[in-house]
């Protein structure tokens, strides 16, 4: 029950950081009036998938990433060549609402003609020959294109991507690394909640954990006990005297005194060598004691820790590319093994390290790499800078190589992570 526990913490994890960061790109590309076509929560065969307003909304099976498919970022749908039978049918508007491609001879309700022109773009024009007739039909804004099963929405120009402003362009894009910053924050002030924050000078000393096997297991203390005394000696919030006095009582006796909640205790421990470590250990660990924060100073403190962990991570970035070593590198593999590992130490740590890998994601993404957020806003940049866009050719084949090159460094460092799985 545990690891399932640890499993679907950790998965949710993921699902959290990913759909927070893919519904920034698709809440600002729709305020600007651009078609999002899918809203997609993973990669790999679709696990789920149902469809509102005009967005396919689609969780798949691995959820180490995600995207909102705009109108316009891709290739838009296949031209209808001027020669090519189609079948249409007409809404209550007289305007075209659906567009076949084939199996005309089963679609009932429809009008079947030789395409002459079309227009789904601009316009929104289909001109037939209807049995020798040439007859002008205008097209609904949300035409749907139907071939087989298949069905996609006409994009309009001012529903693509490219028709909006280098601004909302650029809105569009940030948005995601951004809910990412706004999340990290969140989680960071959420922690504090949770977890409190040290007391400078404590007047006492709590024990955190028991190890197993050891004398303080067999003594029967727990995780919250207080220590009082040892042998006699008050121990207040020392927890440096504790060690000192533990170490040297090596194969002696002790006698501790503990609180328990209102219940106070008295135990006889005598502390034995532990493998690799010097003096006596009775096989605790302590637990900083904590107070509770306040709203103000949990705004303060987790903007402290916004800033702190950003310096880490490009401190991080930095002795990747002075010193690269593949073994240093973790992919989904690696970062789902430690996830898993924090989950079982509580949700409070795991809601920690859910902040530092939001904060991650949304630095990352904005880092001026090909087919990340940041390499499309420096494209958008030079567009803004000279005034009109990069050739969408020259762009997309830059995001492609991109895409390829991250795609064959997340093998391998997949790869190596299972390796590293399997050897222990």
């Amino acid at each position: 029950m545990e690891m399932v526990r640890v499993v679907f913490l950790t998965v949710l994890m993921f699902f959290v950081l990913v759909t927070v960061h893919e519904w920034g790109h698709y809440f600002f590309a729709k305020r600007a009036g651009i078609l999002v076509r899918e809203f997609a929560i993973g990669f790999g065969p679709k696990l789920f998938s149902y469809k509102r307003n005009e967005t396919q909304f689609t969780l798949r099976l691995l959820p180490f990433g995600g995207y909102a498919r705009m109108a316009g970022e891709d290739p838009e749908i296949i031209e209808i060549g001027p020669g090519q039978m189609i079948a249409v049918r007409l809404g209550q508007d007289n305007k075209i609402k659906n567009i076949y491609l084939d199996m005309l001879d089963t679609r009932r309700n429809v009008i079947r003609g030789e395409a002459q022109h079309t227009d789904l773009e601009n316009d929104l024009k289909i001109k037939l020959d209807v049995d020798g007739e040439i007859v002008t039909y205008d097209v609904h804004p949300q035409a749907m294109l139907i071939k087989g099963s298949q069905q996609t929405q006409i994009a309009p120009k001012d529903r693509q991507f490219g028709s909006k402003t280098v601004g909302q362009r650029a809105l569009a894009i940030v948005a995601g690394p951004v809910m990412n910053f706004l999340l990290a924050f969140v989680l960071f002030a959420l922690h504090l909640q949770m977890a409190g924050i040290a007391i400078e000078n404590p007047t006492f000393v709590k024990i955190g954990g028991v190890s197993a096997g050891m004398p303080a297991e067999e003594a029967g203390l727990k995780s919250g006990d207080i220590v009082v005394s040892i042998d006699g000696e008050t121990i207040g919030g020392d927890y440096e005297k504790m060690i000192a006095m533990t170490s040297v009582s090596k194969g002696k006796p002790m006698e501790w005194t503990l609180k328990r909640g209102d219940e106070t205790l008295s135990v006889t421990m005598t502390p034995r060598s532990m493998e690799g470590e010097e003096g006596g250990k009775v096989g605790i660990t302590t637990e900083l004691p904590t107070r509770k924060v306040g709203f103000v100073e949990t705004i303060t403190l987790s903007g402290t820790a916004m800033v702190d962990t950003t310096q880490l991570i490009f401190t991080g970035f930095k002795q990747l590319i002075n010193n690269f070593n593949m073994d240093d590198i973790s992919g989904p593999v690696g970062t789902a093994k430690m996830t898993g590992q924090i989950a079982q130490q509580g949700i409070e740590y795991l809601t920690y390290w859910a902040a530092i890998l939001s904060l991650y994601l949304g630095i990352f993404n904005l880092l001026p790499i090909p087919a990340l957020d940041g390499s499309r806003l420096v494209f958008l940049g030079v567009e803004a800078l000279r005034g009109k866009p990069v050739d969408p050719g020259h762009e997309g084949m830059v995001h492609f190589v991109g895409f390829a090159l991250l795609f064959l460094v997340m093998i391998a460092v997949t790869y190596n992570d299972i390796l590293r799985l399997i050897s222990g």
